[in-house]
């Protein structure tokens, strides 16, 4: 599950967050750019997230996340809509402001679309291996770990998804392939059961590395 990503050699920095639904990500996302504007970078940060609205609002997107019943779509053709849209998101979003200097926070990142493949049962699949060449490698990329139960617990109390479909036992698979995928690429697992501002810390002190480098 190693990733051949590009490396970034823009002065900017990439910085990429990915979980499961209910694992912290706006929470910490939030702190981080308000942390970030309040100390010198408030016209230096580019907050993005993947896949795009263009992906998020399709039939075949909305389906596989609202529906239990996905038949008539394929999820082979869900992941290369969405690996289409990252590689054309990555290159002419993600790098320009990279290359402006900016400090690009991306919520959910390529990663998640290795998870959700695999955890679809299509882990024989090599192009998107390929695809993830044409991926720059984030700077930072972080994976926030909660339990499944603690998740999906977080997800239900958000009055807008308080009824909403979830495929339980798919959110066990991807739970375990992120940290499967964290570990091979070198990402930053922190458990989200720990404190906010504990969790902030560690993902401050990773952030401000990347940034000095």
């Amino acid at each position: 599950m190693k990733l051949e990503m590009f490396e970034n050699n823009y002065s900017g920095k990439l910085i990429s967050f990915c979980g499961l639904d209910g694992c912290g990500k706006t929470t910490q996302i939030k702190m981080l750019t308000e942390y970030l504007e309040n100390n010198g970078y408030k016209d230096k940060i580019y907050l993005t997230k993947q896949p795009t609205n263009f992906v998020r609002e399709s039939e075949i997107f909305r389906t596989y996340m609202d529906c239990p019943d996905t038949n008539g779509f394929n999820y082979r053709a869900l992941s290369l809509l969405c690996a289409s849209d990252r590689v054309q998101h990555s290159n002419c979003v993600i790098n320009e402001k990279l290359k402006e200097g900016y400090i690009v926070i991306s919520d959910r990142y390529f990663y998640s679309c290795v998870a959700n493949l695999i955890a679809r049962g299509f882990g024989e699949d090599k192009w998107i291996y390929e695809v993830a060449k044409f991926i720059p490698k984030p700077d930072v990329a972080f994976f926030l770990n909660a339990p499944v139960e603690e998740a999906i617990l977080r997800v239900r109390k958000r009055p807008e998804e308080k009824d909403r479909f979830i495929d339980v036992p798919l959110q066990h698979k991807l739970h375990d392939l992120y940290l499967n995928i964290a570990r091979e690429n070198n990402g930053v697992i922190i458990s989200t059961l720990l404190p906010e501002k504990t969790c902030f810390k560690r993902i401050l002190l990773e952030t401000e590395k990347a940034i000095k480098k």
